[in-house]
């Protein structure tokens, strides 16, 4: 979609990678990606995870695919088909015009720019077909690495707050960051700014 590709069923296409709605096949790959070092920065995403737990998760994802309510996509590269990671936007609960963006890559994908690619086609994504105005996303102050690719995706930040990390039972502290349809399509071609 950042490359001006036509989605297809869903599929999103940008140079390197394609961006494929998550469904059950992608279970045993996420949970064998999902290593303690990843799920440290992560709220929801225990490790390990069970290839059975994962399913279930993707069957309530599905859920609220179906109804609207968030695009969630497995991140896999184009020339090889591997699957290095996911991305998502989700629509608030408090504010249906605004959503929130998550993502994480494998170990092994990291450094190469495939999130910020595969995280700005999905911002597209996110305001196109859930009809957003702003997106946010955030990340606990150590994680460099995602505040930077907030920063690459044009986002500007909004304040510190605290969330709820299931994953380990307890509030963590989050810098977050977001950006507006209007900033990311400002000079009239869509993706230049986000």
């Amino acid at each position: 979609m950042s490359t001006g590709d036509a989605a297809v069923d869903g599929v999103v296409d940008t140079p390197r990678l394609r961006l494929r709605p998550v469904h059950e096949g992608h279970a045993e790959a996420t949970a064998r990606l999902m290593t303690p070092a990843l799920s440290r920065w992560l709220a929801s995403w225990p490790s390990p995870i069970s290839t059975t737990a994962m399913a279930a998760r993707i069957a309530s994802i599905g859920e609220a695919i179906a109804a609207g309510r968030t695009l969630c996509f497995a991140i896999e590269r184009r020339d090889d088909g591997a699957m290095i990671g996911w991305v998502w936007v989700t629509r608030s609960q408090h504010d249906a015009a605004r959503g929130n963006l998550g993502y994480w890559l494998g170990e092994p994908f990291q450094q190469h720019g495939y999130m910020t690619e595969a995280a700005r086609a999905t911002l597209l994504a996110g305001f196109a077909r859930l009809d957003l105005t702003a997106i946010e996303a955030g990340a606990q102050p150590g994680n460099e690495a995602s505040l930077r690719i907030m920063r690459k995706l044009g986002m500007r930040p909004i304040g510190v707050r605290s969330m709820w990390a299931s994953a380990r039972g307890r509030e963590e502290l989050c810098e977050y960051y977001e950006i507006t349809r209007d900033a990311c399509t400002a000079s009239g071609t869509a993706g230049s700014n986000c």
